[in-house]
């Protein structure tokens, strides 16, 4: 599958989801978020390259936490190279509008598949308390 990397962006809360995402706690040396937000036929494009059949309902949402832990497990183990130890929380799915806080700057990553549309990868990093 390929796919296109676009130009990062750092943006403030809150993050305004508009129909489907998924959502990975970071924990470790490194604490955070991973927010993967898209919308159902993206996902469900995603899916059914990879599966070869459309996804819907039940099965699609359980490929967006699915699709959320590949990334975020990507991302441990490049990370892992650096001498960082993360680890990732189970995913949380979220349907329909929704806004998230809790955080001040996240970097905005968009990502375009083609002939399956756009998604964005957010990352939230916590900063340490002194």
């Amino acid at each position: 599958m390929d796919i296109e990397v676009k130009s990062p962006s750092i943006i403030s809360e809150p993050f305004q989801q508009q129909q489907m995402g998924v959502l990975i706690g970071l924990i470790g040396d490194l604490k955070g978020r991973v927010i993967i937000d898209s919308t159902p036929e993206v996902f469900s494009g995603i899916g059914s390259t990879m599966f070869g059949m459309p996804l819907e309902g039940e099965m699609l949402e359980s490929f967006t936490g699915e699709f959320g832990n590949m990334i975020a497990g990507n991302l441990c183990t490049a990370v892992g190279q650096e001498n960082l130890e993360i680890d990732i929380t189970p995913p949380t799915v979220m349907v329909g509008n929704t806004k998230l806080y809790g955080f001040e700057k996240a970097f905005a990553l968009p990502v375009s598949i083609p002939s399956v549309g756009a998604l964005t990868v957010l990352l939230t990093i916590e900063e340490e308390a002194e």
